[in-house]
Order: structure tokens, then sequence, then C-alpha cells
């Protein structure tokens, strides 16, 4: 049927329900594994295996509506561009929590901390050796995914993809560091708000790092599969705009749970 107006009307989808389900489920068999209910661990894995199930059927669906059935026209481009902004609006104000609570501790430490920051007995980790190199590595992988962007701009699809290509080995990189460096940490996510902060801080960091690995690696089959072009691409600037808001949070916590607050 015409249509009198540029806008996508969603056609009926089970994936809003079936996505609520998942996360409930997710939800309660995480509280129930962590309490050791019987069977919280199986709760816990079928509502992991069912939301990735959803993110990954639901993200089919959008991309066959963007690339084969031209319903993403520049006005629903537009509408996406600011649900994307307001998305990291709220991821923003998610990590505020995160640093509230660190300088809420840190900068007037109580009695029972000794009133010194890090508290008596935690021996902070040093912050010119692996944070150094993922910082480094962080802000590489922010100049080629601009590079990547640019080269889609730009119609050069080989650079586009070596550019993309590099951005995620760079992520995966300072992944398997971060992971290395929780293992050598001295202290654990259980000794008291140090830990509690910093592997909080860090940890959804580095979740969010995953993520965006994740979202830029189906940018990148995409991009391989000619879903690109120079001027509608809305998949790749989501991924490369959510990877810069991920690099500048790291900046954030470099400068003040390493720097600062060792």
């Amino acid at each position: 049927m015409y249509k009198l107006h540029p806008f996508h009307l969603v056609d009926v989808s089970p994936w809003p329900l079936i996505a609520a389900i998942s996360c409930f489920m997710l939800t309660t068999g995480t509280v129930m594994f962590m309490h050791l209910y019987k069977l919280g661990y199986l709760l816990f894995f079928l509502g992991l295996i069912m939301v990735i199930l959803t993110i990954a059927l639901w993200s089919r669906d959008i991309i066959r509506e963007a690339t084969f059935q031209g319903k993403h026209t520049s006005e629903v481009q537009k509408g996406l561009r600011i649900g994307m902004i307001l998305f990291i609006t709220s991821e923003v104000m998610f990590f505020v929590a995160f640093f509230w609570s660190f300088f809420h501790s840190s900068l007037a430490p109580s009695v029972e901390l000794g009133a010194i920051w890090p508290p008596m007995g935690i021996e902070a980790l040093n912050p010119w050796g692996v944070p150094l190199l993922n910082t480094i590595i962080l802000l590489s992988s922010g100049a080629t995914v601009t590079w990547a962007h640019h080269a889609i701009i730009g119609g050069n699809k080989l650079e586009a993809t070596l550019g993309l290509t590099w951005t995620i080995a760079l992520a995966i990189l300072f992944t398997i560091l971060q992971a290395f460096e929780y293992y050598e940490a001295s202290f654990t996510i259980a000794d008291g708000i140090y830990g509690t902060t910093f592997f909080m801080a860090t940890g959804f960091h580095g979740l969010h790092v995953i993520i965006g690995t994740l979202f830029l690696s189906v940018a990148l089959l995409r991009l391989v599969a000619g879903h690109f072009t120079m001027q509608h691409h809305f998949g790749f600037e989501a991924a490369a705009w959510y990877f810069h808001f991920v690099d500048v949070v790291w900046l954030f916590l470099f400068m003040s749970i390493y720097i600062w607050g060792s």
C-alpha cells in the first residue's frame, strides 16, 4: 500500500515480549545462582542463551528492513540517530554512578578505611604499566575506526575493511590485557570499597568493550557483504559512536581511578 509519509511503521514482532521474558529469566537466574539456589545456574544459562538469540534474530530483522526492504529512509535514520544519542547518554549516566561512588569514598575516606586512600593494606596497580598500554591501545582503536569511517564515506571498501579489522583486533587485545591485569591484581572485588569501586567501574567498562567489539564485528561482516554505501551506513556509525564513547570513559577511568586514585 502506498504511504504518504517517509516513516517506517514496524510490523508486529514477537521480539520485544521475548526479550522482556529473557531478561527477566536472566536476572532471576543470576540472583538465584549467586544465592546458591538449586537450578539457579540452569535458569541463568537459559536466560543468557535466550537473550543472545533474541538480540541476534531481532538484529537480523532490522538489517533486513534497512538493507533489503529499503525501510530506513532519511527520516527514519534521523530518528535512529536520536535514539542512539539518547542511549549513549543513558550509558554516560550509568558510569556517572560509578564515578560518584568512587569519589564519594576517596575524597573523604572514613575512619574505618584509615582516613587514607587507597585504604590500608591495598596495593594499588601501577598506572604506568598495563593501564597505560591499554590506554594507548584504545586510543589507537579510536583512530582506526575513524579511518574506517572516512574510508566508507569515500567509497574505499578495502581501507574500510582494514581499519575495522584493526579496530576489532585492538579491542580484543585490550580485553586480554585487562583480564591479565585482573589476574595479577593483589586485591579482589571483596576487598572493601576500593575493590568494589575498582572492579565495578573497570569491569563494566570491559563489558562495554566486549559489546562494542561484537557491534563492530557485525558491522565488519555487513561491510564485507556490501550492505553499506557512501550515503547509507548508519549501522556502522552507531557502532563507531558507541566505541568512541567507550574510549572516552576509559580516559576518565585511567585519570581518576588508576592515576589519581593510586
